[in-house]
């Protein structure tokens, strides 16, 4: 089976790298092919990139905070390029403070997220999520 493409990448000014080097290997392991952006990376770059690679999901990490500000407008720039059936994750420290994470992961869902992790969620999970969502879709065998 041909290896399914997924986009990597720390978004906005955030050069928090382990975190991106940890999911990239867990994806990879998982039998995913990884495209990782690195760190400090755009709404754009992620979008042009899933375009390029034909990917299926694009996961996204924020560490320092501002993953609101950085998301914002994220799920419509995907729908208006034609990309509202590539899943889009997103995981870390994503405001600044302390704040319910329900009601967190509610502004992100509303934001065109499919999946939001809290900060120290299992990558397991994900990684189990997204087969199980590309599964639905009839992508994932």
């Amino acid at each position: 089976m041909e290896k399914i493409n997924v986009v990597i990448g720390v978004i906005g000014a955030d050069v928090h790298a382990v975190g991106n080097r940890i999911i990239d290997y867990a994806f990879s392991q998982a039998g995913f092919n990884v495209i990782n952006l690195g760190v400090m990376v755009s709404q754009k770059e992620f979008m042009d990139a899933a375009i390029e690679t034909n990917a299926k999901a694009i996961i996204v990490s924020s560490l320092y905070g501002h993953g609101e500000l950085d998301c914002r407008g994220m799920g419509d720039m995907l729908k208006e390029a034609g990309l509202e059936d590539v899943l889009l994750y997103i995981g870390g420290n994503l405001v600044v403070g302390k704040s319910d994470f329900s009601e967190v992961e509610k502004l992100f869902k509303s934001m065109g997220f499919n999946r939001v992790y809290p900060p120290g969620a299992d990558i397991n999970q994900g990684i189990e999520d997204l087969k199980n969502d590309l599964k639905e879709k009839g992508i994932y065998a």
